[in-house]
């Protein structure tokens, strides 16, 4: 199945309403991903989206559909060069390999297009195929945040996670 990355698009939303309502994404992200996700949830993340300037957002789009999404939100102030990556993907296509193209071809997107020098992760510890994916794409484990997520009564180690640019070569 060939899956594209590209910037979100208004039209996207009743796609993106039908591929994110599912408990399963949401259980493993902030809550500011909602189960369920409606038409309006769609059409206010991309409208988000489309005036935020210091994230980047990219749809993953199968066959015409969005699938998922994959965005880094960059922070501020003397961390500007700094990133936080986070994605989903629908169920149907986990375990095919497809997130860990789309976080390979993000993660170079972003580097190459921007001055932003390190991306970072944090994913809840018992998300071990969240943790693959980041580990195929060259992140490092640097360490655990011991009980610092609290989600539907529960509590959480998160992992954090981080990648380097490449160092660039001076012509």
């Amino acid at each position: 199945m060939d899956v594209e990355l590209r910037e979100w698009k208004r039209t996207d939303a009743a796609s993106l309403a039908e591929s994110a309502n599912d408990s399963r994404i949401a259980t493993w992200l902030n809550e500011g991903f909602p189960y369920p996700y409606t038409l309006q949830d769609a059409e206010k993340f991309i409208e988000q989206v489309l005036s935020d300037d210091l994230s980047i957002q990219r749809a993953i789009v199968a066959e015409g559909k969005v699938v998922g999404g994959i965005g880094a939100g960059r922070k501020r102030g003397a961390l500007r060069y700094c990133a936080e990556l986070g994605y989903w993907l629908s169920p149907s296509l986990w375990n095919g390999g497809v997130m860990t193209a789309a976080v390979r071809a993000f993660c170079g997107e972003v580097f190459e297009t921007t001055q932003i020098s390190r991306l970072q992760a944090m994913v809840f510890a018992p998300n071990a195929a969240s943790c693959r994916v980041l580990e195929k794409c060259g992140f490092e484990r640097e360490g655990v945040l011991r009980q610092c997520v609290r989600k539907d009564g529960r509590c959480y180690d998160a992992v954090l996670y981080g990648l380097l640019a490449p160092k660039k070569e001076k012509v």
